[in-house]
């Protein structure tokens, strides 16, 4: 690991007048601004209000997190039907079974919280 270790530095010191050396473009303010632009014209993200968008990006979360808890509980029912008997693989199920619903308790909990939160927003500023 050492040799590698070594390798690598001297490759990156050697390396390193050459990318000094090299010419870096400016960019100018206006090509950025007009990018930027365009990106975003194309991405349609500029279309909708805060409001909606933060609320897409926690509903597309949440069905993640709802697929891994599915996954969990799958999981640990599969654990216990082929711990046969054996205590600490039933245990290990339990354990998985609890922090899951704990898991989604938390989950549920997050979505009222965050929807109260945007909906309190939404009237605030609208």
């Amino acid at each position: 690991m050492s040799k590698l270790k070594n390798i690598l530095i001297g490759a990156a010191l050697v390396a390193l007048p050459f990318g000094a050396a090299m010419r870096i473009p400016f960019i100018h303010a206006a090509d950025l601004t007009s990018n930027l632009d365009l990106v975003g014209g194309e991405s349609e993200l500029g279309n909708e209000e805060l409001t909606t968008t933060i609320g897409k990006l926690i509903s597309a979360l949440l069905s993640v997190l709802g697929v891994i808890f599915l996954l969990l509980i799958v999981w640990a029912g599969f654990t216990w039907m082929t711990a046969q008997g054996d205590p600490k693989k039933v245990d290990k199920a339990k354990d998985i079974l609890i922090t899951s619903v704990v898991g989604l308790i938390i989950l549920l909990s997050a979505y009222a919280i965050s929807t109260f939160v945007i909906e309190q927003l939404a009237t605030a500023t609208g």
